[in-house]
């Protein structure tokens, strides 16, 4: 993919959610954009992906070979992994260790219970693990040849499996690859129509079990997303349009569909990381570079904090129950969303983490939903409008009534008190979401901004903000489509990584030898995919330890052992309050390659007035019905300002402004609410 070429096109990007698909789209000629939203269509996604882009092309007067490049964000892998719906897939391990995934490690989750946890079945069953006969020292010296007879035995024995895919993880591989790549070939002679893949493709590091269950994942993805980016070019191809198609990956970055089929697993947090993209991308625009943003759609909050200007990644994510140890970008998701149910348990009202979905959605949404959603109870309290959708979408408020009644009546409360009820349970697990972000890694959120977005977002951003004494929230352009609008701005991005084979001391030659090679592949890549070398850049990362830990925290690399043992301490402090004087160790070193976005021009908002209300609707603030004036964004202009209660309306959402809160339009088109001086 060219970056920053002096061609102007049209660009497109595509983000389906649980509820809507968004879509984005910018002439780079001169600065223009339109959006659009679009249900989904969980039973074939890419159809709301091809009926968001002829909605967009509409407005624009364009067609799809008008098109000169197409962005995607995708949670095909990450509902394939969350509701295991994968591929049947087999593991071919090295003779000795197929119980691996079973052992797995002694922690367990979070928030799980000690004596009640119970540890999840493996996604690949020891019964479709095979062994084979090779050994790799963990210094990369072969102790034992790669016996291919086993292998072929191996392949004889998958092939009575009825599998779709396999993975193939062999000790010690991130050092020496040779036998993965060779157990490969073999296996494609002997099964050409199932996926194949090898640790040393998707993550060649240390740690036998988030290397193997990574591997599986990734199996197990690979033949859904591969036909899934099929389909999408299918439906490119035809309308018309043969752009290169670029899927969101976990860490921020964009990536070409032929890197996407080798290792899907990449994109499993694609969306919401296209999300953390546009907000920080939106907050610079206002000169803010702190910033925690919360992503919430219809089925989940996702939360990030970003200090600097600067996006954390992380190696200790995960999807569901799994850990998935790929670069992804630092955030946590919880089961809070406009579509999450409210539920009677044992005599409480509980919200989420189940979720009305796309299809029946909220009981307002009229399209046969019956139980109160978190969307219900802001349709009740009257601070989300009727219309929806630019006036598009009529929402049902009496079935609205008659949800929220059926959790209101047991409880022997009135509507308003449960719907009341309902918003409290919701903003309290997301501020919980918040804290652990913040508050948790030495952060105090009174010193960020809160960015919310997605369709719910700026429903709750006052709310939130009250609840951490946050007093300042920036309501970004088009915050339902801002996932979209990321995915526009965000850079090409791979990492390439080589762990030591024995963690240890800083070799100055050895370790600048490693990065030189690194750096050659990230080079190597950045030519396959077209980056002119204006919009290149490597950054060189050390991933370091204290002798005996278990985790490692990334510091840049620098040729001098000295200077990246200072960073380490440093950052070490900074997270955990206190060094160690135990050795410093040395387990990864990792290049990242960038490929610069080209960025439209930005907008500059002509100045505008005092906005003129388009209506009055009565909300109900503080237990008691208020006139709120109804305010349509379209006719704010840059210096507008304004004070709340106020609901503001627009195509992709609506913010609720709340009492003690005034609005002020920055030039950008963003808007800066801030909090009254108490």
């Amino acid at each position: 993919m060219a970056q920053n070429n002096e061609q102007t096109s049209l660009v497109v990007a595509v983000d389906i959610g649980g509820t809507f698909s968004d879509v984005a789209l910018v002439d780079h000629a001169t600065g223009r954009s339109w959006r659009a939203k679009t249900p989904s269509i969980p039973s074939d996604p890419s159809e709301a992906f091809l009926n968001g882009i002829r909605l967009a092309l509409g407005q624009a007067g364009a067609a799809g070979a008008d098109l000169d490049q197409v962005l995607h964000g995708t949670t095909v892998a990450t509902n394939m992994i969350l509701e295991g719906k994968g591929a049947r897939a087999a593991l071919v391990t090295t003779r000795g260790f197929r119980h691996v995934l079973a052992i797995g490690r002694q922690d367990i989750p979070r928030k799980a219970n000690l004596y009640t946890w119970v540890k999840p079945v493996p996604p690949v069953p020891s019964s479709r693990i095979v062994e084979i006969d090779e050994r790799v020292a963990a210094g990369g010296e072969v102790t034992g040849a790669l016996n291919e007879d086993s292998v072929r035995a191996a392949a004889a024995s998958i092939r009575g499996m009825d599998v779709e895919a396999v993975a193939v993880c062999l000790l010690h591989a991130y050092a020496n690859p040779d036998h993965e790549r060779r157990v490969a070939e073999i296996l494609r002679q002997e099964l050409p129509d199932l996926a194949i893949t090898v640790s040393s493709d998707v993550l060649p590091v240390v740690r036998e079990y988030e290397r193997s269950l990574t591997t599986v994942l990734n199996a197990t993805v690979m033949p859904g997303v591969t036909s899934y980016v099929a389909r999408l070019e299918q439906r490119l191809k035809d309308e018309g349009a043969t752009p290169p198609l670029m899927l969101m990956q976990s860490n921020g970055g964009v990536a070409g569909a032929a890197k996407i089929r080798v290792a899907p697993a990449l994109t499993a947090l694609s969306g919401p990381a296209a999300g953390v993209v546009g907000a920080r991308a939106e907050a610079e625009a206002c000169g803010i570079s702190d910033i925690i943003t919360v992503d919430i759609g219809g089925t989940s909050a996702d939360i990030c904090l970003i200090k600097d200007g600067k996006i954390g990644l992380t190696q200790q994510g995960a999807v569901g129950e799994w850990p998935l140890a790929l670069p992804m970008v630092d955030m946590i998701t919880i089961g809070a969303g406009g579509g999450s149910l409210a539920r009677i348990k044992n005599g409480g009202l509980t919200v989420g983490p189940e979720s009305a979905g796309a299809r029946p959605g909220p009981a307002s949404y009229g399209h046969g939903g019956t139980e109160p959603t978190v969307t219900d109870a802001h349709v009740v309290l009257g601070q989300l409008p009727a219309r929806l959708l630019g006036g598009t979408m009529l929402l049902d408020t009496d079935a609205a009534h008659r949800a929220v009644a059926s959790v209101a009546d047991p409880l022997g409360i009135d509507m308003e008190a449960a719907a009341r009820g309902i918003l409290a349970i919701a903003d309290n697990h997301m501020v919980g979401a918040i804290r652990v972000v913040s508050v948790e890694r030495g952060h105090d959120p009174r010193d960020f901004t809160l960015v919310p977005f997605g369709g719910a977002g700026p429903l709750h951003g006052c709310a939130l903000a009250d609840l951490l004494g946050i007093r300042r929230v920036l309501i970004t352009n088009a915050p339902g489509v801002l996932c979209a609008n990321g995915l526009l701005v965000a850079d090409l991005k791979s990492e390439f990584s080589r762990a030591l084979a024995i963690a240890g001391p800083m070799n100055g030659p050895e370790t600048e030898s490693i990065v030189a090679e690194l750096e050659a592949q990230a080079q190597s890549w950045l030519d396959d995919e077209d980056v002119v070398p204006e919009a290149r850049e490597i950054e060189r990362v050390a991933l370091m330890r204290y002798a005996g830990q278990g985790g490692e925290i990334a510091v840049p690399w620098s040729p001098d052992p000295k200077v990246v043992e200072a960073s380490f301490a440093e950052t070490h402090k900074s997270l955990y309050g206190f060094t160690l004087s135990a050795p410093i160790e040395l387990v990864t070193l990792r290049v990242h390659a960038t490929g610069l976005a080209r960025n439209a021009p930005g907008i500059t908002l002509e100045p505008g007035e005092t906005p003129e209300p388009s209506e009055f609707i009565s909300v109900m603030i503080a237990g008691a019905p208020t006139s709120v004036p109804v305010i349509d964004r379209a006719t704010l202009g840059a210096g507008s300002r304004f004070d709340g209660p106020a609901i503001l309306i627009q195509l992709d959402t609506t913010t609720f402004v709340g009492p003690d809160w005034s609005a002020t339009v920055h030039p950008s088109g963003n808007i800066l609410l801030e909090k009254a001086a108490q």
